[in-house]
């Protein structure tokens, strides 16, 4: 580790995101950085995202109510995406 950087606190999540200690820079491999100044960032990992490369918790996965209820099984539909920051990408 180069001296006088601290060290950021990854948490990663098996269900979900990489959890970020913010602020970040994330190389996106084609020449792009996506920056956040957040001070926790959730990165996703499944690549579901339309927000890419934050996660809008496009990996999970829920019952639409109403619907296949009768016979208990639900229908699999994506998450709605909540308000969250843009893509940020310079």
């Amino acid at each position: 580790m180069d001296v006088g950087r601290a060290a950021r606190r990854v948490v990663i999540d098996p269900a979900g995101p990489v959890l970020v200690e913010g602020p970040v820079e994330v190389d996106l491999g084609d020449g792009r950085t996506a920056v956040s100044d957040r001070f926790m960032v959730a990165i996703c990992a499944c690549r579901r995202s339309r927000s890419f490369p934050w996660c809008d918790t496009s990996h999970r996965r829920r019952s639409r109510p109403g619907r296949d209820q009768a016979d208990g099984r639900g229908t699999d539909v994506p998450a709605d995406s909540g308000p969250g920051e843009g893509p940020g990408t310079r």
